[in-house]
């Protein structure tokens, strides 16, 4: 396993579509290994492929708590099959959009379908936590970024602090 270099904005390779896996083999295992370290490293709760450079339809999620032992999660090609007519709000930050927090409006539950880590159709239901990760973490293999469900204003304000921090750093 390796620890892999985040992706940030306004990073041109975030707002790549990405391409669906063929299968799952040891090859993308590897890499589903590389995503979850250095998910947990950043630390975060959620990361998809893109945001490590990689534009393939894979993600990464671990919601345990901290005082919970690790669960982690793989979701490769995932796709949503129904989505609740009603919404909640859930305020949403990104690895990839570090140090910015913002309220995003989304569908409360959700269920999707997609290959496991050993490469197993799975169909679930979400809701919660869950289904916000997981559509957050679906809208980057769209080349969508939580900050791009803000108004424009809020929107350039977060890269723009962003931008800064990287500098600083």
């Amino acid at each position: 396993m390796a620890l892999r270099e985040i992706l940030v904005v306004p990073h041109p390779a975030l707002k790549q579509v990405s391409q669906p896996v063929d299968v799952v083999d040891d090859e993308l295992r590897a890499l589903m290994d590389d995503m979850l370290e250095t998910m947990y490293d950043a630390p975060g709760i959620g990361l998809a492929a893109i945001q490590i450079g990689v534009p393939k339809r894979v993600i990464v999620m671990d919601l345990a708590r901290q005082d919970e032992p690790p669960q982690p999660r793989y979701f490769v090609n995932p796709e949503i099959l129904w989505a609740s007519e009603e919404t909640a709000p859930y305020e949403e930050g990104c690895l990839s959009v570090p140090e910015i927090y913002d309220e995003v409006e989304r569908p409360a539950r959700v269920k999707l379908r997609y290959l496991n880590y050993q490469g197993e159709q799975v169909e679930e239901d979400a809701e919660g936590l869950f289904a916000v990760c997981i559509q957050h973490e679906m809208d980057h293999l769209e080349g969508v970024l939580f900050i791009d469900h803000l108004s424009r204003l809020k929107r350039e304000q977060a890269v723009k602090k962003v931008k800064k921090l990287v500098r600083a750093a």
